[in-house]
């Protein structure tokens, strides 16, 4: 699966000290609102074998040390975004803004920054008052790029006429104020904003997946988006568009990681999707590669692409070893 003189290079991060730090969805907590404790020797066997089917595709991955203070850095998908990402040009002609994350993993932010600038890529940030997750809530999807977003609320226990008698609140994690910012950095490709409904799928990239040549294809779950955004997909994606089951929405089977390279086209899916959808996949012309990563999702609320940070086609020959 050879890509040429150009190399699909991505972030990774080093799950030495994965954990559940600050327990801000619902997969990371117990219905009594416990953190979850995370097996951390069957995540790394489950970081090493997605790595290691990444590196088989051509796939350049550049690591992020682990940190014990910041466990986070396993979701690289939140560091933050490229201006057009699918583009062959070389590590210094790409920016690389770097996300503003919710404060419990605000500390990562310099961990990434050191990364991409090591390996060669501009990075700038944006307006610090703006809460926004990177890639995760900001992606392309075929001729547009797409904004989810949803209520920023302080994440704490409030009372609830149920056993247990509270419930926590976790709101989501990307401000729509953005949007104008976005919308001037792309402009003239155009911005869908959508907004996010279910704290479970808190992040764009958990319900929405752009896959295949062009990111033409797009898997969504319709019981994450309010009804105006999901009239606004159909509109957009037509017969694109690929409506996800309960099932495989719920073992975020929308966290996939879209590669065309060489002339073939992948999509790496969480283990335990369904084979109707993996055939939806295949009958676009595009191979899903499924990996089990389920301490990430059932601890960590994230799956494949939040594993992974997508900084594009790079020139393969200015790549260190990573």
């Amino acid at each position: 699966m050879s890509g040429g003189d150009w190399q699909r290079t991505v972030l990774m991060g080093d799950p030495a000290h994965f954990s559940v730090q600050g327990g801000a969805n619902p997969h990371t907590r117990t219905r009594f609102g416990a953190k979850r404790r995370v097996d951390r020797d069957e995540a790394i066997r489950q970081w090493g074998h997605l790595r290691d089917r990444l590196q088989e595709a051509g796939v350049r991955v550049l690591v992020v040390p682990p940190h014990p203070d910041h466990p986070g850095v396993v979701y690289p998908a939140n560091a933050g975004f490229l201006l057009d990402v699918d583009a062959e040009r070389p590590h210094g002609e790409k920016r690389f803004f770097l996300a503003n994350l919710l404060p419990t993993r605000a500390g990562e932010k310099p961990h990434y920054e050191r990364v991409l600038q090591d390996a060669g890529f501009h990075t700038e940030g944006i307006d610090p008052a703006l809460r926004m997750e990177g890639e995760a809530d900001f992606f392309p999807a075929g001729d547009r790029h797409l904004l989810t977003f949803g209520r920023i609320e302080k994440q704490r226990f409030v009372p609830a006429l149920a056993w247990p008698p509270w419930k926590r609140v976790y709101g989501f994690r990307t401000d729509r104020r953005v949007e104008p910012l976005l919308a001037e950095l792309i402009a003239p490709r155009p911005l869908l904003p959508l907004e996010l409904t279910l704290e479970a799928h808190y992040h764009g990239d958990t319900a929405l997946c752009a896959f295949g040549p062009g990111r033409r294809f797009l898997l969504a779950y319709r019981e994450a988006l309010t009804p105006e955004g999901w009239e606004q997909l159909e509109a957009a994606f037509g017969d694109d568009l690929i409506v996800l089951g309960r099932d495989d929405a719920q073992r975020y089977a929308a966290n996939s990681f879209t590669l065309t390279q060489g002339g073939e086209s992948f999509l790496f899916m969480p283990g335990g999707v369904s084979e109707s959808l993996q055939g939806s996949v295949r009958e676009r012309g595009v191979e899903p590669v499924c990996v089990d990563v389920s301490e990430f999702l059932k601890k960590g609320g994230g799956s494949v692409k939040c594993m992974i940070g997508d900084l594009g086609p790079v020139r393969a020959s200015d790549a260190s070893d990573s």
